[in-house]
């Protein structure tokens, strides 16, 4: 019955790639979910890893996504949820991607800001709108 709750039998083995291919091979890696990375340089800081740049730029896009996402559930607006892990894109497509999330932020910030002036622009009106009533019945008396 111990055996039951033992993982799966692991090999360690150390890969050595070419900076070009590092991406690639990551990301087949990554997706056939085999395979677990384990950190090399633990005493490193964050800001001193080869790759900083790239990683802060994924979670600035990862950031606006989950920005997105409540604006979605704000509305009411259902997300299809299909059930799987979309492959990670090309190094080149992450720039047109990242463009693509900066442009929906800022239309969504702009919409956002519309609409807290279109509600404040409504709420005085509708108080001007109530005082010249309440002055139109005062001055008919």
């Amino acid at each position: 019955m111990g055996s039951l709750f033992r993982s799966e039998e692991m090999t360690l083995a150390q890969l050595f790639l070419q900076s070009e291919a590092a991406y690639t091979c990551v990301s087949e890696l990554g997706e056939l979910g085999l395979v677990q990375f384990r950190d090399l340089n633990p005493d490193v800081n964050a800001f001193q890893r080869k790759f900083v740049n790239e990683v802060r730029r994924c979670d600035e896009m990862e950031r606006k996504l989950r920005f997105l996402e409540k604006e979605i559930k704000k509305a009411n607006i259902t997300i299809l949820d299909t059930g799987e892990n979309p492959e990670a894109p090309p190094p080149r497509e992450m720039i047109d991607l990242e463009a693509t999330f900066e442009k929906l932020e800022n239309e969504m910030k702009e919409v956002n800001t519309n609409q807290e002036a279109l509600k404040r622009n409504f709420l005085e009106l509708t108080e001007l709108k109530h005082i010249l009533r309440k002055t139109q019945n005062f001055f008919d008396e």
